[in-house]
C-alpha cells in the first residue's frame, strides 16, 4: 500500500500596482489625514509595501508622512 500526498494547486498572484503612481501623485502631504490613514492599520502600524502594493519612492514619502502626523498628533 503506498499512499500519496495530494498535490497542492499554485495559488496565481497578480501584481500590485502603486496606487500613487497610477493617480500621479508626486508629493504626499502630511496633512491629508484621509490617505495615510488607507495605509496604516488600526493599530496605527504603516503597512509594508508587499501589502499596499506601492513602489518604493512612494512608501518612503509615504513613510515620512505617516511620522511627521504623528509628532504632530494628527494620526494616532
Amino acid at each position: 500500500m503506498k499512499t500519496t500526498k495530494p498535490r497542492r494547486r499554485r495559488k496565481i498572484v497578480r501584481q500590485k500596482v502603486c496606487r500613487l503612481c497610477e493617480n500621479k501623485i508626486f508629493h504626499i502631504d502630511f496633512k491629508d489625514v484621509e490617505l495615510l490613514r488607507r495605509y496604516q492599520t488600526e493599530g496605527g502600524k504603516i503597512l509594508p509595501r508587499r501589502i499596499t502594493g506601492n513602489c518604493y519612492k512612494h512608501q518612503q514619502l509615504l513613510t515620512a508622512a505617516v511620522k511627521r502626523a504623528r509628532i504632530l498628533a494628527l494620526v494616532l
